[in-house]
């Protein structure tokens, strides 16, 4: 493992900035590339404000981008108790449990759901899920129709039938519009490929098709790996965090091919960029784990300042909460100061925050 890990005491009030609300995108852009750029080059003073559809200017022939796979499965189940009472699940990943085939959720609300009941379904009464274990926050559950347990595919394909976007809580839309039509297309990657996650990567929501294959001609090597996203991203940073220096675990995946590759690209000094914090996060704890190739794991690495990255040149991604693992991950990158500074800014110029926001190429 990587001796180059922060063993700081870090304050979440080094991280914190105050956001105007009205800057919190709602929805996203009319399209993809139209969103805003912010472009900070480390080893200068100035910015640049730019539009994505920009971003071929600014790599060139050789660099490798590479792509976080992960699909966002329509993760939220809406249920009700034997009382007749609403509730809403939302799946968070499959566990292994004394042969049982069961799943980690969420439960809205939570408060009455104990070991031993069961609630069903609204759009498949057949279906019911049964409580496991209640473990803090979350609970174990399993869901069986007809007497027989689903596995955990046959629970991915109900919720791919049945299932609705989980899009964050700082989107705070009219209840008739929480989710809608469009978000099933635009909270997803034109590349999504893997389904597992309860987040999208965002900042790869800004890529089109039509900007993936200008950089491709251009000469920009495109790799791809997977990195599916846990509901941990949108909670508070915990002291104990801090503390360990450790997160929330996520399954990384990261096939030989291009794990090849980006060795390849490392020993010719040619500049790899990340599209996106996860996929920081996946190309640092694949460099962490001795570059083992293929590289199959589940990470709980967090990277903080003085991070010393092995893989990762620059960094394609949108603007992060306050006080968040994420902030601290970017901060690594171009100094804490420089991208408070970055943020101040951006607020000034009125650039949209958060998922559906703009993003900032930094390199």
């Amino acid at each position: 493992m990587s001796e180059e890990r922060a063993e700081l005491s870090i304050s979440l009030d080094d991280y914190d900035y105050p956001l105007p609300p009205g800057l919190i995108a709602q929805h996203p852009a009319q399209r993809r590339s139209a969103s805003r750029l912010l472009v900070l080059e480390r080893s200068g003073p100035g910015l640049e404000h730019r539009t994505f559809s920009d971003l071929p200017h600014y790599l060139r022939a050789g660099d490798v981008l590479v792509l976080n796979e992960t699909r966002v499965l329509p993760a939220r189940l809406r249920a009700q108790k034997e009382s007749g009472g609403k509730v809403e699940v939302l799946l968070l990943e499959p566990v292994a449990l004394e042969g049982e085939q069961a799943w980690q959720v969420l439960l809205k609300p939570g408060k009455a759901f104990a070991e031993g009941r069961t609630l069903q379904l609204e759009k498949d009464p057949e279906t019911g899920i049964r409580c496991l274990v209640r473990k803090g926050q979350t609970f174990i559950v399993s869901f069986n129709r007809a007497g027989e347990e689903l596995d955990p595919t046959e629970v991915r394909s109900l919720a791919e039938k049945i299932g609705e976007i989980p899009l964050p809580p700082y989107i705070s839309r009219e209840p008739q519009e929480r989710e809608s039509s469009h978000d099933s297309e635009r909270y997803q990657t034109v590349y999504a490929r893997v389904p597992g996650s309860s987040a999208a990567p965002t900042a790869g929501l800004h890529l089109d098709p039509e900007a993936l294959r200008q950089l491709e001609s251009a000469g920009v090597e495109i790799l791809r790996l997977t990195l599916h996203i846990g509901l941990d991203t949108f909670k508070p940073l915990s002291q104990e965090a801090l503390d360990s220096g450790k997160l929330h675990g996520e399954r990384v995946e990261v096939p030989s091919e291009t794990a090849a590759r980006l060795l390849n690209a490392r020993q010719e000094n040619r500049r790899i960029i990340a599209v996106g914090t996860t996929t920081v996060r996946a190309l640092e704890s694949f460099a962490d784990g001795g570059f083992e190739a293929p590289f199959s794991q589940r990470t709980h690495l967090f990277i903080r300042p003085p991070w010393k990255f092995r893989l990762v040149d620059g960094l394609i991604t949108n603007f992060h909460l306050p006080r968040s693992s994420l902030l601290m991950l970017v901060s690594s990158l171009t100094g804490r100061e420089r991208l408070l500074a970055t943020y101040k800014e951006a607020i000034e110029q009125e650039y949209r925050f958060f998922s559906y926001g703009d993003a900032m190429l930094i390199l």
